[in-house]
């Protein structure tokens, strides 16, 4: 996997043109990873920008290369289907998402829309729809990329793409970077702008990018979210202080995540981390809070209640019964959790206070095979333990990162900051993964 920053480098230095590199693209690009291709589109502005760039006018370093976007942003023109068969007919955006108009403005060529689980409502990426892709890792087995955002992560992880986007409500960048091998951002709620997303969950939606680097993740979380320049500041692992989260998400770790976040943690210590296990008190209760299906389901559930009464039986079925647990959670009960939440964030918070970042595996098990879905209680169980660790993030709002561990198989090591804390958290993410070799 290339990083955007050398992609610059050649762009500049006249090696390699725009065109190029989208004509690359659109020989790997291919389903179930990507829904829709826009090949003229894309063809298009790599020649206008190669002739830009020829005139010394190109928008940015980054002008002329190849974007994923999650099928959950508005691109004007277009419909925004969302993973769904339910929204064929809408009509087209008039315009695109803001996070992506940022993008396109400084030269990122849109090659198309990437795969999701249907209304971004599983950590999965199952879709009985568009088809279900799978993550690079042991494919002899048909192993999930997980989700929601699976075919933007599928599309880094095999080069169709140098970055893409994607959205994380629950984990959905996260979880699918880690069980695919790249890395994964979910910046600080509120951060990068959702205007032009299909929304799941209002107070917990975040826009992040899935890509082959830190770095390359920073510069575009900063063209996004336009509140710093994306240079990150250099970080030693010597003298960082690193808090091993230990409440929950160490629970019923798959045997392989808990050697692989173990060798880890040795690795960082002897590079001189100080590595301190930390608590957060009430976090184990997390799945009891959420039992009625939690914010998704409620804030789901007010967005899709019409939708379902007319056109119900179009849906997912798994992602249907999850939306319809919002009908049965009263006021009471969404203020109730909202104020735990609230709770909990002040306890997390000063719990984090003196470390650099918490430390834990971002999914708890390895990516199950597609067949191991045919049983509804199952899909349960293994979509808890793919988002449990993860919706830590989201729930608590951290700003927090994913990067792929060494080994034999897809395993994450997740990073979670303090909230509005994120430039500082990718200058820890840089450090260890220095250390890690991943680049």
């Amino acid at each position: 996997m290339r990083t955007v920053h050398a992609l610059a480098a050649e762009l500049d230095a006249g090696r390699l043109s725009a065109s190029a590199l989208v004509e690359e693209s659109l020989s790997r690009i291919s389903a179930p990873a990507f829904m829709v291709v826009d090949a003229e589109g894309a063809r298009a502005q790599a020649a206008l920008i190669d002739g830009l760039r020829k005139r010394g006018r190109a928008p940015s370093p980054f002008a002329g290369i190849p974007l994923g976007v999650k099928d959950l942003f508005d691109l004007a023109g277009e419909v925004t289907r969302a993973g769904s068969v339910v929204l064929n007919d809408a009509p087209a955006a008039v315009c695109d998402a803001r996070a992506i108009a940022r993008l396109k403005a400084q030269g990122f060529i849109v090659m198309g829309r990437t795969n999701m689980t249907e209304f971004a409502y599983s950590g999965l990426g199952l879709n009985p729809h568009h088809g279900t892709p799978l993550s690079p890792f042991d494919r002899a087995h048909a192993r999930i990329a997980g989700g929601s955002s699976s075919g933007s992560a599928v599309a880094v992880a095999e080069g169709m793409v140098p970055v893409a986007i994607g959205t994380d409500t629950g984990g959905s960048c996260r979880v699918p970077a880690a069980w695919c091998g790249v890395v994964g951002y979910k910046p600080t709620h509120g951060r990068v702008p959702v205007q032009g997303v299909y929304p799941l969950a209002p107070s917990l939606d975040s826009v992040g990018p899935l890509a082959p680097s830190v770095a390359c993740a920073a510069a575009v979380d900063a063209i996004m979210a336009e509140d710093w320049n994306g240079v990150i500041a250099p970080r030693d692992v010597a003298g960082l202080r690193l808090g091993r989260l230990s409440t929950l998400v160490l629970d019923a770790l798959e045997p392989q995540v808990a050697r692989s976040f173990e060798a880890v943690c040795a690795m960082l210590a002897k590079a001189g981390a100080r590595i301190e296990d930390v608590a957060i008190p009430g976090l184990e209760d997390l799945r009891d809070m959420n039992a009625k299906g939690g914010i998704s389901a409620a804030e789901s559930y007010a967005h899709h209640g019409p939708l379902l009464a007319a056109r119900g039986g179009e849906y997912d079925p798994r992602v249907r019964v999850r939306i319809l647990a919002g009908e049965r959670i009263t006021v009471a009960d969404h203020l109730a959790l909202l104020a735990r939440r609230a709770e909990l964030i002040g306890v997390a918070d000063a719990r984090m206070g003196g470390f650099d970042a918490l430390i834990l595996p971002s999914v708890a098990i390895l990516p199950p095979p597609l067949a191991a879905f045919a049983d509804d209680a199952e899909y349960a169980r293994l979509n808890w333990l793919a988002l449990r660790n993860t919706f830590t993030g989201n729930f608590l709002n951290r700003c927090a990162i994913s990067l792929p561990i060494p080994g034999d198989g897809p395993v994450g090591l997740m990073l979670m900051g303090l909230p509005g804390a994120d430039a500082g958290l990718f200058g820890v993410a840089a450090a260890v993964e220095r250390v890690l070799k991943l680049t």
